[in-house]
């Protein structure tokens, strides 16, 4: 069945989109034609260079402190504001028990799970273990039970983590979001004709999906048009 796509670019630790992943449902919840929409996550990693021992804790706060040049009280008013954002769509966020790792994995497995039509459901898994369950999915053990618990068969994860293949699916997704411009994440782009920046209310979402599904069904040209102003997690790790 032909349908109208619709492409996220996002990473696990970029708090925003999760947000960004449920105003969207909250919108296509009230969206007359949801059925003929698809959404497709695609890889984005703020962090690709991070690394950390798995077996110690990541001190997060004083992390983004040392990070951003701010004192440990301003980045608890920042994650409190991040905190009150997710309850207002039914999320609660852990940062004091966020274990921070590096995405790639994730990453692949997410790749391999898009195989079986499992990627959505495993990508909201992820975001839920290490936002709102403070599971350490720098270790590998867990990174797989996770996915093991949703619907992945083990000899599939160690395909994914081993085979070259899923590795450059990741990073051809990272090139796609440079081609098209893409800084900061979520990023929603929908039928390749309209852009979402960020985790926007769900009222934008709802007009957005209107839009491109009008002009789907109209087979009207496509040139990107971007709706900016939502909160997001930049390519320097910045989330704001």
């Amino acid at each position: 069945m032909n349908q109208l796509l619709v492409e996220v670019w996002s990473d696990i630790v970029c708090p925003f989109c999760y947000i960004g992943k449920k105003n969207y449902e909250l919108a296509l919840s009230e969206f007359n034609f949801a059925q003929d929409i698809k959404l497709e996550f695609k890889s984005y990693m703020l962090d690709p260079n991070f690394e950390h021992n798995a077996e110690e804790k990541y001190d997060l706060r004083q992390g983004l402190a040392n990070k951003y040049g701010k004192t440990l009280a301003e980045v608890d008013q920042m994650q409190n504001h991040i905190i009150a954002m997710a309850q207002s769509v039914g999320l609660t966020f852990d940062f004091q028990n966020s274990y921070r790792f590096n995405t790639m994995n994730a990453h692949r497995i997410l790749h391999k799970a898009k195989e079986k039509n499992i990627d959505t459901k495993l990508t909201e898994a992820f975001f839920s273990a290490y936002l709102e369950k403070g599971l350490n999915l720098a270790k590998i053990e867990v990174l797989k039970k996770v996915a093991q618990e949703n619907g992945m068969l083990p000899e599939e994860i160690d395909e994914a983590l081993t085979n070259d293949l899923y590795a450059y699916k990741v990073q051809q997704d990272l090139q796609e979001a440079a081609q098209l411009g893409i800084s900061g994440v979520p990023f929603f782009v929908f039928n390749r004709k309209y852009g979402v920046s960020g985790a926007q209310p769900k009222e934008v979402f709802l007009q957005t999906m209107q839009q491109a599904h009008a002009d789907w069904k109209n087979n009207q040209p496509q040139a990107l048009e971007i709706k900016k102003g939502g909160a997001q997690c930049d390519i320097d790790g910045n989330c704001h």
